[in-house]
């Protein structure tokens, strides 16, 4: 039923709305304004730490995608506002069907979600009979449904350690984050050859000229980079558990490879330590996910005030969607 599901038009998780060029009344206090429209309408901002530093400021909820998943899983808000990308706010409705939830910008979108479309997904799947499907959460609610796990960078590892020995485990769509699950549980995975566009872009030779220019400085990074960037790391951890290290480490100067809307956070909770962005290979803005950015405190403002676009799902789709990220929470 899934396989037949996910060849049709359900695919793509349809995302409905108005026009997202709106501006608003130069009068008018964004801040204010989602706090009044906050209270009258029992809704609740979820935002990723890659959201911009007033986007955050904002947020009844600021974390990673199992943070997040896991407030979704818990909200008893009327309104779920997902600052994020798409696959997080499908997350918050597979788990939320009688909500509402709305997204600020209808195109933010992600480049493994996109790099795994579901028919390829399927048929991947099938050259290995009895394997065990585990895919990142960065990826569609269809390739959920095609999921025995979903897991994020937070529980992979514990995850996939937890697995039976005797049965292959395919691992999607983030061949990086496979790599590191492969070297952290001593467990061999069929790879699907996806990665994310900015986790990709870090340049081992700007990292190292930056540790020699900052003597001692520290470099964290997430395991969706590449593996040079992963060798020159001092911690390799998620989103969330990069801020901790980073808040309860002796040191005060870090280089930190990973999408750098996490700074803000950094910078707020340790103001005497100093935080510098892994830069890119090329002289470019690569290492900020054009995705995430497509929203702004403004589309905030109006996705609450209209209550969209909002994320609309296929009943049988949310509902196969949903056992590998209920599988995920029991294990979380």
């Amino acid at each position: 039923m899934v396989s037949a599901m996910v060849t049709s038009a359900l695919s793509q998780l349809p995302i409905y709305g108005r026009d997202t060029e709106k501006t608003h009344a130069s009068n008018l206090d964004l801040e204010v304004e989602i706090a009044r429209l906050k209270r009258e309408k029992n809704a609740v901002v979820l935002a990723h730490y890659y959201q911009d530093s007033d986007i955050q400021d904002v947020a009844d909820f600021l974390g990673d995608s199992l943070q997040l998943a896991q407030a979704a899983a818990t909200t008893k808000a009327d309104v779920i506002c997902f600052a994020g990308v798409h696959f997080m706010a499908e997350t918050a409705k597979i788990l939320n069907p009688e909500r509402i939830v709305v997204v600020p910008d209808m195109e933010a979108g992600c480049s493994l979600a996109d790099g795994c479309p579901p028919d390829k997904f399927a048929a991947w799947k099938a050259k290995h009979p009895g394997g065990i499907a585990v895919s990142y959460i960065n990826c569609s609610a269809a390739i959920k449904a095609l999921s025995d796990y979903i897991v994020t960078s937070s529980n992979a590892e514990k995850i996939v350690a937890s697995l039976p020995k005797d049965r292959p485990i395919l691992f999607a769509p983030d061949k990086n984050l496979g790599r590191w699950l492969e070297q952290r549980t001593g467990r061999k995975l069929e790879l699907w050859p996806g990665s994310c566009l900015v986790h990709d872009t870090f340049s081992r030779r700007k990292i190292v000229a930056l540790r020699e220019r900052h003597n001692g400085a520290k470099v964290l990074a997430h395991p969706e980079c590449e593996e040079a960037v992963l060798e020159l790391a001092d911690y390799i951890g998620s989103t969330t558990n990069i801020l901790k290290f980073a808040l309860a480490s002796a040191d005060t100067t870090f280089i930190v490879a990973t999408e750098p809307g996490i700074l803000h956070q950094m910078r707020k909770q340790a103001p005497t330590k100093e935080f510098i962005a892994a830069p890119p290979e090329a002289n470019c803005a690569c290492n900020e996910c054009p995705h995430m950015r497509k929203n702004t405190l403004e589309k905030v403002y109006y996705a609450l005030r209209d209550l969209e676009p909002r994320l609309e799902m296929d009943e049988s789709l949310r509902t196969a969607a949903r056992i590998p990220i209920d599988r995920m929470l029991a294990l979380s």
